[in-house]
């Protein structure tokens, strides 16, 4: 794929997903199976186009975070919604951490790359791979969007701590199905989902605020929604408060979100 042009090869990528590997690999299926479940009511003539959808931006994105240089110099220039930049910006003033919480929505790396491209380093944690040869790969793939990189387990979080009580910005995901997780909402269902953002954020004095990377029209560019900071209350209802802002944009955006995941076991 690295052999065609950018924007033949992020074209390219949602063709095959959508066309190609989305059939075979049952992910139409699973995102029939997850609309009927929370909107039952959506018009029937809705829900193929929509699925075809949702495979198509999957299969960009997957092909963007392949991309990874030019990927970074297309959406660098990205416009900026909602609260923008300067509170992050403030906040590394002032030497405090901010933990930047998305979804597997539009791109979910588009506040790395963008704040990145402006010369502010954004961490990520990541799960490691069993397969040591998948895993050098898998990271360095991540890392080449932004560093620093963080794997889950003990040493990891000892790196990430110190990086927040540095003043760093951690990027996080948090709409995937967690087993031990809280029994929130999302989208109206019950939905285990992970304290660790809100915890870390409560821990360690941090801001945290939704970002989403939105696709637009041309399916090659995005805009950068940065939301107000979630308020310090606990863990639960600020993790539920991280909840009802993804449910707001998948909702608004509903072909962006990735209704493949087992999200509501």
């Amino acid at each position: 794929m690295r052999l065609l042009p950018y924007p033949k090869r992020i074209a390219f990528g949602g063709w095959f997903m959508r066309r190609v590997l989305a059939p075979i690999a049952g992910y139409d299926a699973r995102v029939r199976e997850n609309l009927a479940l929370i909107w039952p009511d959506l018009p029937a003539n809705r829900v193929p186009a929509l699925t075809r959808a949702v495979c198509d931006n999957v299969g960009r994105t997957l092909a963007e975070l392949y991309s990874p240089h030019e990927f970074k110099a297309v959406v660098a220039d990205s416009p900026l919604l909602g609260t923008g930049i300067e509170p992050i910006l403030e906040a590394q003033r002032q030497g405090r951490g901010v933990i930047l919480v998305s979804g597997h929505f539009g791109n979910h790396d588009i506040a790395r790359a963008v704040l990145a491209g402006k010369g502010m380093a954004v961490a990520a944690l990541y799960k490691p791979q069993r397969n040591p040869f998948f895993d050098r790969h898998f990271a360095a793939t991540i890392i080449a969007i932004s560093a620093p990189l963080f794997p889950r387990g003990r040493r990891g979080l000892a790196d990430l701590v110190t990086h927040l009580k540095r003043g760093g910005v951690l990027g996080m995901l948090i709409d995937q199905h967690m087993h031990h997780g809280a029994a929130l909402t999302f989208l109206g269902h019950r939905a285990l989902t992970a304290l660790s953002a809100a915890e870390l954020a409560l821990k360690y004095d941090c801001l945290l605020i939704p970002v989403y990377g939105i696709r637009q029209p041309d399916g090659l560019h995005f805009e950068l929604l940065i939301e107000p900071a979630i308020p310090h209350t606990d863990a639960t209802q600020m993790t539920q408060a991280l909840n009802d802002s993804l449910s707001a944009q998948v909702r608004a955006h509903p072909e962006q979100w990735f209704w493949v995941h087992r999200r509501w076991k």
